[in-house]
């Protein structure tokens, strides 16, 4: 709900929407509000950083003839994700006469798509930044694409030996490829290839650290984690390798304790146990050298600092000194020469790299009765008693207290109650049932709008924003393009990319097209808390001007996680930039067609036409429709099969 201080504002300006939806807390200075009231994005022009409109991106490409929804991707906001973590380590190092080296990878699963890894593998070259594979596919692709010999490939997840071997095989051609070890049972297997082929292999080791954190993520690490090796199985590989005469491989202690780490206290407590698990091996004899933090550098996805699962209490630059300074402590102390540094950041480095707009196609708002309500003298006594209320509420009452604003809400509650059960027993008819629930939603409204300058106890009225919210239909599915919030309940910034010098005068929760119950958006990050609705403008849809908005921070997981649900499919993907001070649009994907989809669960789209052709001329062979009818509709079943999976308007 928009604060009271904001109701008394006179004017509504760009600040007071900046501060409502809280753009410059989640945006990190990526994305702001410009003077003309639009979102925009801040983008490299040659050495200049110039603030982009969105709602100046989507005319572009409305221009072009390209339907929201469309999702863009925005390369700089990669890069300079991938510069901040880099230089923050390299400052981090100097600052503390460090002497190993950041050799960060990019874990390929937070966004496989193919402009992602291009974008990575060849902007990051300067920093040696590596890749991160949990599977064969993962592999094959990094293979493709991560030739600098200094960068390291970390190979993670179930390996079979077709996997093993195509790592055996990079190693041998000069990359720096590391087989993690996340089964006991995986070191047998290893050791087979690997002296078949003729290599030594770089081996590293997931260690189960005790410390645990919290959140959606929390069950990456600690005892209870799925991958990973205990105290005894490391020990036991230890033993296994230098009986094998191969301890001198053992390059790499590894740990993963999360995706999102909020508190920074929990990363620092486990980098020190991590620290002296590393010095332990070293002292028993492996050639170690390099410690893996996993991921877990948190993004702010609310706003807020810290104290949610979806929040941040550090930035980049404490993450990297505090990590720096546990490590050198604990080798300090144990005499162990300082190991070169690998996270496996990807949440943090692609988050901001995408943004989904969406148009909104309709919406569903209680419209109380304006005016009075005449009834019948025979009307049913609820009824009149509604009426009586309805009627108080039209006056302009200034005496009124909060204790008869309790009243009148507690009476017209128990009348509609009532009403709806003599409706269940048949005393009450349709009409006079509709009549009813018209004035109780009419006194509701009013009560709604008396309570912040009357004032409540905090009663069941409390609940009332949500009951009177608006429903803003979206074009677009949650389950194809924000997995995340659907299954983890993950917020995510949601607010208008334009009409922002305007005050929003409703609030609403935010339906996707998918007919599911499950498919809306109703947890949002606004005015310092998470509320139930999200203040938004009257859309004006008889105007035919779209009223849009921004989902942002979907560049990681969201794009590979999404489903077909209702055969609803990829939506249309644009990459931006701003090239002499004009936009440029590269890499336009069309989002999915029906045919497409349909394909994907089987469906042949041939198939479908002529079984549908089939139908058609038995309806023209029994004279239902002619055969120029049955070209029409044969047109029409064709167009769909071409079009898009989203409303196209």
């Amino acid at each position: 709900m928009i604060t009271e201080r904001r109701t008394k504002t006179p004017t509504w300006t760009i600040e007071d929407s900046a501060e409502l939806y809280g753009i410059r807390e989640w945006g990190h200075g990526y994305f702001d509000v410009s003077a003309k009231g639009e979102v925009v994005v801040n983008l490299k022009d040659g050495k200049k950083t110039k603030p982009v409109s969105l709602a100046q991106i989507v005319k572009g490409l409305r221009d072009r003839g390209t339907q929201l929804p469309v999702l863009i991707r925005f390369g700089d906001l990669l890069r300079w994700r991938i510069d901040e973590l880099n230089e923050g380590f390299a400052s981090s190092i100097r600052e503390a006469k460090y002497q190993g080296a950041y050799r960060g990878v990019y874990p390929i699963k937070v966004n496989q798509q193919q402009e992602v890894i291009d974008e990575i593998t060849r902007y990051g070259r300067k920093y040696h930044y590596g890749l991160e594979a949990g599977s064969k596919p993962e592999l094959i692709a990094a293979l493709a694409y991560m030739h600098d010999p200094e960068a390291y490939i970390v190979c993670n997840g179930y390996k079979d030996e077709e996997f093993i071997d195509l790592a055996l095989y990079a190693q041998k051609m000069g990359l720096q490829v590391i087989l993690v070890l996340e089964m006991p049972s995986e070191l047998k297997l290893i050791l087979e290839r690997s002296k078949k082929m003729g290599v030594r292999p770089t081996l590293g080791v997931r260690f189960k650290l005790s410390a645990e954190s919290a959140g959606h993520w929390a069950g990456s690490g600690g005892d209870a984690s799925v991958f990973g090796l205990n105290i005894s199985q490391l020990m036991n590989v230890v033993d296994t390798l230098r009986e094998e005469g191969m301890l001198d491989c053992l390059r790499m202690l590894h740990y993963h304790q999360g995706s999102q780490i909020p508190n920074i206290r929990a990363i620092r407590q486990a980098v020190t146990e991590a620290a002296r698990v590393y010095c332990g091996l070293v002292q028993e004899g492996a050639r170690m050298g390099i410690l893996d933090l996993g991921g877990g550098l948190a993004i702010s996805y609310d706003g807020f600092k810290g104290t949610t699962s979806a929040s941040s209490n550090y930035g980049t630059k404490e993450y990297c000194a505090d990590v720096i300074e546990a490590i050198s402590e604990v080798t300090a102390e144990a005499g162990v020469p300082h190991p070169d540094i690998i996270t496996e950041s990807g949440r943090a480095i692609v988050a901001y790299y995408s943004v989904l707009v969406i148009n909104i196609l309709d919406v569903n708002r209680f419209e109380p009765p304006t005016g009075s309500i005449e009834l019948a003298k025979d009307a049913p006594a609820l009824l009149k008693n509604l009426a009586e209320l309805h009627e108080e509420s039209l006056t302009n009452n200034s005496k009124l207290t909060r204790e008869r604003l309790q009243e009148i809400y507690n009476d017209a509650v128990y009348y509609r109650d009532k009403l709806r059960t003599e409706f269940s027993y048949g005393k009450i008819g349709l009409r006079d049932r509709s009549m009813g629930e018209e004035m109780y939603w009419g006194v509701m409204t009013w009560v709604s709008g008396k309570l912040e300058s009357v004032g409540h106890d905090g009663s069941q009225m409390d609940r009332m924003s949500a009951v009177m919210t608006d429903y803003y239909y979206g074009n677009f599915s949650v389950f194809q393009s924000l997995p995340d919030l659907w299954a983890i309940d993950q917020i995510f910034p949601v607010m208008p990319i334009h009409r922002l010098k305007e005050k929003p005068t409703r609030n609403a929760v935010l339906s996707d097209i998918t007919c599911d119950s499950d498919g809306k958006i109703d947890k949002f990050a606004h005015g310092g808390q998470i509320c139930d609705s999200l203040p938004l403008h009257d859309p004006d849809i008889e105007s035919g001007v779209d009223y849009m908005l921004g989902i942002f921070l979907v560049g990681a997981y969201q794009e590979t996680l999404g489903d077909l649900h209702n055969l609803l499919g990829d939506t249309n993907v644009v990459s931006v930039s701003i090239e002499n001070g004009k936009l440029k649009y590269r890499r336009e994907q069309e989002g999915d067609s029906v045919s497409e989809v349909l394909s994907y669960v089987e469906y042949d789209p041939k198939d479908l036409a002529t079984r549908f052709r089939n139908l058609a001329e038995s309806a023209v062979v029994s004279n239902r429709i002619t055969p120029t009818e049955r070209r029409e509709i044969m047109g029409a079943f064709e167009a769909g099969l071409r079009g898009y999976t989203y409303f196209e308007s």
